[in-house]
């Protein structure tokens, strides 16, 4: 009998792992199969195995871009993190009945299309938008106003607004389930506020910290429509270069080769986290 029950409650994992064989680890084996592939003379792909593919992708002309990237990435994490734990506090702590509709408010936005989104980032930032007249009006950048679009900072501001959520939510979690008397016991110790916060808030929350880091950053460096709409051609990324890379089938096995090696980046953070959260649970 309880053969057949285990039996049953397994077989309900079956559609959900049919599912993810078929539209995460069938396109996947393919990209990679892709990635060791060429091109004939007509610039249609051909399976095969060339593994000089990835000595394409690490030349000098790409590595900027990765590099880039991940600059970007880790850029945008840090100010999350900061912005993202002050939020989650604040809420956790000080939002009393409020804090689900404050929450709710943080989420708001993703209902918004995300192209949307990026397109109203472009109009305050463009030159003659809201900011530039704000800022013409106290006399910044004269009569026509400042071009905000098409650098570095309109990049990692668009990054910003768009994967906070992914940082507020788990650290706001992580507040929510803390014990509270471990900060009365801080103070209790004759704890200021700032020693409270770095020796038993930031330690008892390092779990939401680093859940939202992961997913910050993930999401950040495999991003490409960000710098598409509000960067320049400086402000390039990996995710734009995949793009570019893969819309030409002559390149397809370029773009599948890196698409590879971003991948493989992405499985190094995640297994660093994974192993973070094992020792973390550990420790506990």
């Amino acid at each position: 009998m309880a053969t057949t029950r285990r039996w049953l409650w397994s077989s309900f994992l079956l559609p959900g792992t049919a599912w993810l064989a078929v539209l995460f680890l069938v396109p996947l084996g393919l990209v990679v199969a892709m990635s060791f592939g060429t091109t004939n003379v007509i610039g249609q792909p051909v399976y095969g195995f060339h593994p000089g593919n990835y000595a394409q992708v690490f030349q000098p002309i790409f590595l900027p871009i990765l590099e880039r990237s991940v600059v970007y990435a880790l850029v945008a994490t840090v100010i999350c993190f900061a912005l993202g734990y002050a939020v989650a506090y604040t809420v956790a702590m000080f939002g009393g009945r409020y804090r689900n509709l404050l929450i709710l408010f943080v989420i708001l936005p993703w209902f918004v299309d995300y192209l949307v989104r990026i397109y109203a980032w472009v109009e305050l930032l463009a030159q003659g938008g809201l900011i530039s007249r704000a800022l013409s009006s106290v006399g910044i950048g004269g009569r026509l106003g400042v071009q905000l679009l098409g650098g570095t900072p309109a990049v990692i501001l668009g990054l910003v607004y768009n994967f906070l959520p992914f940082m507020i939510l788990p650290v706001y979690v992580a507040i929510e389930q803390m014990d509270r008397g471990l900060i009365e016991a801080g103070k209790d110790l004759y704890g200021s506020p700032r020693q409270t916060f770095f020796r038993v808030t930031l330690p008892a929350t390092l779990q939401g910290v680093a859940t939202g880091c992961v997913l910050v950053f993930l999401s950040a460096a495999g991003d490409f429509v960000t710098a598409q709409l509000l960067g320049g051609p400086g402000n390039y990324m990996i995710g734009n270069l995949i793009s570019d890379e893969t819309t030409g089938l002559a390149s397809l096995p370029l773009g599948a080769g890196l698409t590879v090696v971003l991948m493989l980046l992405m499985g190094v953070v995640v297994l660093a986290y994974m192993r973070v959260s094992r020792i973390e649970t550990a420790v506990r």
